[in-house]
């Protein structure tokens, strides 16, 4: 048996533990952007990325992930794996409770897997490896696979497949349950108070179950609309921690020269983000595969990446990012190439119809993007028609198909198997969510590459079979891929301890604290 345990992973992860030799003090209040206003805090339900940044502190996974992506304990302290790949064992915490002062055991661990079988697409994908998952007592769950799949200990990150109260859901209708309104966890903040359009309150967890943890009292984290008054925020210290994305880029230089201030761009590796444009696969000019290639080639993808993004990113070649494992530059294909753009327009029978172009509403930055976006598209031809949306609105048109192109950007989750499938494999076509394969593409050989690619062994032979369904992608073009993102997250020098895993803030309070 391969035996991880809490004493074992502080050893093993340098990472896990702040390096620096102060000592850390309890007490205080963090201040932080939340940008935009999320959707809601019900982690098993909403996904978007400023609901897993507030809620992935309410609460919280089996395991977390070191920004060297190695596994660390969460309310698992310990795990085992048995020789043959198959068969996972979780040690869960003891004296874990709930925000409402019930016991947590491995009753809410196995129903929270049925829940989000339901309820999140992306674990239901990573779920389909998995034979059973039982619980010999309250402090112990077993996961057996129907076959080795060695990314497994990848998907208990708390975004991924966070743990939620059985005693609160159970034989309730999910999508209306008041909890979702006052969400219930066991991490290290508790949900206090949320005044729409101003700030959401959450505070320390007296009885979190490892000693002298979180430090910090409380976290505001404010909403503030406008972008110039973020960074005006945060110059005059009403805030003191601009998660990444919480400004806009062209903001990012000038605030990180301050002096007191301090920038890192880790706490992302685990998520890898990748903006594309759905393309709807379904019907209208973007059902031809030929229209398709036009919009890649059409995409002046260097100038969005200098100017739209201040060089924060990279140019993304396919779909999979160059931070996650089994990435092929040599397939690269499309550069800007109007001419070659128009060509294909015409290819493919395009006669000028009107085509639903919806950007990102994630503030002034993605708005730009936007507009660079139609002009390059506008430029070749394609009748665009802008259609604009606040968040929720942007979630429904996208989770109903009612598009036709639609900016976003996914997390790959460090192995294509757990965050690139997901988006391309044809059961995973499901209306509900805007982050499954929103775009209707179905092609079954790229399932079947994708399936045996999961489990193969050895690496040698994933990377065969990835590059394979990687080539028939980017021809495809079943989405318009952009870039590779980074968001730099700002702070307040005092701020102390914020970023110490691979998803950075969204777990982060746990350890942090302020230098008073």
């Amino acid at each position: 048996m391969l035996k991880r345990s809490l004493l074992g992973l502080v050893v093993a992860c340098g990472l896990a533990f702040p390096a620096a030799a102060q000592t850390p003090k309890s007490g205080g209040t963090a201040n932080a952007i939340i940008q935009p206003e999320p959707p809601g805090l019900m982690l098993a339900m909403v996904q978007n990325g400023p609901t897993q940044m507030v809620a992935g502190n309410i609460y919280e996974g089996l395991l977390r992930y070191s920004t060297k992506m190695e596994p660390q304990p969460g309310l698992a302290e310990s795990w085992t794996v048995s020789p043959d790949g198959k068969t996972y064992t979780f040690k869960l915490h003891k004296g874990v409770v709930w925000h409402d002062g019930k016991p947590f055991s491995s009753a809410d661990v196995l129903f929270s897997v049925e829940m989000l079988k339901v309820t999140n697409p992306r674990t239901r994908a990573n779920l389909t490896k998995v034979e059973s998952v039982t619980a010999p007592d309250a402090d112990t769950v077993v996961f057996t696979l129907k076959e080795p799949f060695s990314p497994f200990l990848g998907i208990f990150e708390v975004g991924s497949l966070p743990i939620v109260p059985k005693h609160i859901y159970e034989g309730t209708d999910y999508k209306t349950n008041p909890a979702n309104n006052t969400p219930i966890g066991t991490g290290p903040f508790m949900f206090k108070e949320w005044q729409k359009g101003s700030f959401i309150h959450l505070v320390k967890n007296p009885h979190y179950y490892i000693k002298g943890k979180p430090y910090l009292n409380e976290i505001y984290w404010h909403i503030i609309p406008d972008a110039a008054a973020r960074s005006v925020a945060f110059e005059t210290g009403k805030v003191d921690i601009l998660p990444g994305g919480s400004v806009e880029n062209f903001d990012v230089p000038r605030l990180s020269k301050l002096k007191g201030v301090c920038t890192t761009t880790k706490g992302w590796e685990f998520f890898g983000p990748l903006a594309w444009m759905w393309l709807n696969n379904r019907q209208g000019p973007t059902s031809n595969k030929l229209f398709r290639q036009a919009v890649m080639y059409a995409m002046d993808r260097d100038f969005a990446k200098t100017v739209v993004w201040n060089g924060l990113g990279e140019v993304a070649t396919g779909p999979i990012a160059s931070s996650t494992r089994f990435f092929n530059k040599a397939l690269a294909k499309y550069k800007h190439d109007p001419a070659m753009a128009k060509k294909l327009l015409k290819e493919s029978g395009y006669k000028g119809e009107k085509v639903r172009f919806m950007p990102l509403p994630y503030g002034e930055t993605w708005q730009r993007w936007g507009e660079a976006v139609r002009q390059n598209l506008q430029d070749v031809g394609i009748n665009l028609e802008i259609v604009a949306t606040d968040v929720p609105g942007y979630n429904q048109r996208l989770s109903e198909w009612d598009y036709d192109i639609g900016f976003s950007y996914l997390y790959q989750y460090g192995d294509p198997a757990l965050g690139v499938a997901r988006s391309y494999i044809s059961s995973n076509i499901a209306k509900g969510s805007p982050f499954n394969n929103v775009e209707g593409y179905s092609n079954p050989e790229v399932d079947k590459l994708f399936a045996e690619a999961a489990v193969a062994s050895p690496d040698s032979k994933r990377q065969e079979l990835y590059d394979k369904v990687q080539k028939i992608l980017i021809d495809d073009v079943p989405v318009a891929w952009q870039l590779e993102l980074q968001f730099p997250t700002i702070t307040h020098c005092k701020v102390k301890d914020l970023v110490t895993t691979a998803i950075g803030v969204n777990d982060g309070f746990r350890d942090a604290w302020i230098d008073q």
